[in-house]
């Protein structure tokens, strides 16, 4: 074989390595290991369960947490652009550094911070594959010293409301047959009605099922046995199976927003999908007054 030829696999191996499925919004442990010292690329951790960063973190990542940086603690929101400004110049983010999340739970909050990212108009956000539980299983370094970096200048230029769905907007598509799909990406009981919110959970419904019109694929069946995602040909087929295609818009909802936000970056990252969160998902629609409801198991709250 030819000199050029062995190079040109060599680097077309490595290009490949950080863009999983043809799409660089997702960047594999080898691509984030040999990028971990470059200072236009930062790593930010996003996990669900507390501690678990302090336990020990990719080196160089910064901790983002979920429910109190990218929230508004007290008002139901996201977290606010002048917040998200602040957050993300301490992380020593610029307008054109490379950003880079991972989190535990196959990347939940992870997607739910690049879904952020992404309605603020940043312009380079990526999703390690498989997240903490592949770097772990790896046998990848982790630290526990505390990270610093000179602080960034990141600007809010421009948001994507498209984005985003508010509950108006969703009653809209149900009530007037609009052309749009709705996704439900939970477990098929919750999808169902047979339970109101997975065991253990704080945030509840009064009442059960699902948004009339919408289709269910558990986002669990998006990702491989090691939390990578699946190939986008898997993907399409997946999706197609219920009528999902890419020729409509589509509205991805949970229970809060965490799961959706995993299916809203496969579909719209990974797909070109265009996918819009409808964040106050099942918890906001199951509890308001007057909006339909699909309840297939016939539950009722507080019933025996």
């Amino acid at each position: 074989m030819k000199l050029r030829t062995v190079v040109f696999a060599l680097l077309l191996s490595l290009s490949l390595a950080g863009m999983a499925h043809g799409s660089d919004a997702v960047v594999s442990t080898e691509w984030l290991a040999a990028h971990l010292n470059d200072p236009n690329v930062r790593v930010i951790e996003v996990s669900v369960i507390p501690g678990v960063y302090e336990r020990g973190h990719i080196p160089g990542a910064v901790n983002f947490r979920w429910h109190t940086d990218l929230v508004e603690p007290v008002v139901r929101d996201i977290v606010s652009p002048e917040r998200f400004e602040e957050l993300v110049r301490s992380a020593g983010i610029n307008n054109d550094t490379t950003v880079v999340l991972y989190g535990d739970n196959n990347n939940w909050f992870a997607a739910w911070g690049a879904w952020i990212f992404n309605y603020y108009g940043a312009k380079d956000v990526r999703i390690l594959d498989g997240g903490r539980g592949k770097w772990e299983a790896e046998g990848r370094e982790l630290s526990i010293r505390p990270v610093s970096h000179p602080r960034g200048d990141f600007s809010i230029s421009q948001a994507n409301p498209h984005l985003r769905a508010r509950l108006a907007d969703v009653l809209d598509v149900v009530t007037n047959d609009r052309d749009v799909a709705i996704l439900d990406i939970r477990s098929p009981a919750e999808y169902q009605g047979l339970i109101f919110a997975p065991e253990g959970v704080q945030e509840l419904s009064i009442r059960a099922g699902h948004i009339p019109g919408a289709v269910n694929v558990p986002w669990g069946e998006a990702v491989n046995p090691d939390g990578t995602f699946k190939s986008a040909e898997e993907l399409k087929a997946l999706y197609a199976s219920v009528g999902i295609d890419g020729t409509k818009p589509v509205i991805v909802y949970c229970r809060i927003g965490e799961r959706s936000s995993h299916t809203w970056f496969v579909l719209s990252q990974i797909l070109g999908y265009e996918a819009i969160q409808y964040d106050g998902s099942w918890t906001e629609w199951g509890n308001t007054v007057g909006v339909p409801i699909v309840n297939l198991a016939g539950t009722v709250w507080g019933a025996l």
